[in-house]
């Protein structure tokens, strides 16, 4: 199925990861950052047990495992407590459209690591990512400043920090997913996740106040954990195998579209005129890159030993 519909695949797993900017905006509200990402890893951790097999794990190469903890460093560890701390300080509709800078970010990593020349419909499709951004930056009185402290620009900044680390992520991920089954790479990225979590996140699970937790706080925990952790991750892993790193970064654009919706729908954030246009631009991005006959060259990666 991945195989023939790989734009599915990624096009599902960055729309969960715009979800969780929204459930990290509600959980950081309960809980300290460091708590809420540690419980991530414990819950991935638990659920992909089966996968820690010694056998299989002394199969990975040093440069897998190099290869793993560079991905894990940047696309788990890094990307989870930039992205929970600067939704934090600002909006997820703010930290949403930030993150449409994604592609491009995207392409211009894997023309410098991968060789990957970007199609004309690749590039079209990162410009309308890039038009939206610079369209919600030059409008007034939108979603970015109002009702948001001063503190919503280091937030701001936190949330690009994340985009920035979530690109070194795809690039990594398109040579792993050449060379390792998807949920081993899952499984592997979050168990080193865990224990680089561990040291930052005892202290905040004991500043907890467990009393206030709700039974729809745990159901928020337990679903961030499954989507961000494994779900998202394993379609991401399986549909990058099927497409060039560089058209693969066109389907982060849903990840504003997600974060969006959520904070709207569900924050009760006003969605202003320019987030709108921006949003508009971006969906024409992915359908452009989504259609058949992109014509983007897929440059496969030789696996290693």
């Amino acid at each position: 199925m991945f195989a023939r519909f790989p734009s599915f695949a990624l096009a599902l797993s960055m729309t969960l990861v715009g979800a969780n900017v929204g459930i990290g905006k509600t959980m950081v509200a309960v809980m300290p950052v460091a708590a809420f990402a540690l419980w991530r890893f414990v819950i991935a951790i638990v659920a992909l047990a089966p996968r820690y097999r010694p056998s299989a794990m002394r199969r990975v190469t040093r440069t897998q495992w190099a290869h793993l903890f560079v991905q894990t460093f940047f696309g788990t560890f890094l990307f989870t407590l930039l992205m929970l701390s600067g939704v934090r300080m600002t909006t997820a509709t703010a930290a949403g459209v930030i993150t449409a800078t994604l592609p491009a970010c995207v392409a211009l990593l894997s023309w410098a690591v991968l060789r990957e020349h970007p199609s004309r419909r690749t590039l079209a499709s990162i410009g309308l990512a890039i038009a939206g951004v610079a369209l919600l930056n030059v409008s007034r009185g939108d979603a970015h400043t109002s009702g948001a402290s001063s503190g919503a620009w280091l937030g701001n900044a936190l949330v690009l920090g994340a985009v920035a680390c979530e690109a070194i992520y795809v690039i990594v991920s398109k040579r792993l997913a050449a060379e390792l089954p998807a949920i081993d790479i899952c499984a592997y990225t979050h168990l080193i996740g865990g224990a680089m979590m561990l040291p930052f996140g005892v202290a905040g699970l004991m500043a907890v106040d467990y009393a206030s937790l709700t039974a729809g706080h745990w159901a928020l925990i337990v679903w961030y954990g499954l989507a961000a952790s494994v779900f998202a991750f394993f379609l991401w892993m399986r549909g990058i195998r099927h497409v060039s790193a560089q058209l693969a970064g066109v389907f982060t654009a849903m990840v504003p579209v997600a974060a969006t919706a959520y904070g709207v729908i569900f924050l009760g954030e006003r969605l202003s005129v320019a987030q709108g246009g921006a949003l508009a631009l971006t969906i024409a991005g992915i359908v452009l890159a989504a259609l058949p006959s992109a014509g983007t060259r897929k440059t496969p990666l030789p696996a290693e030993g």
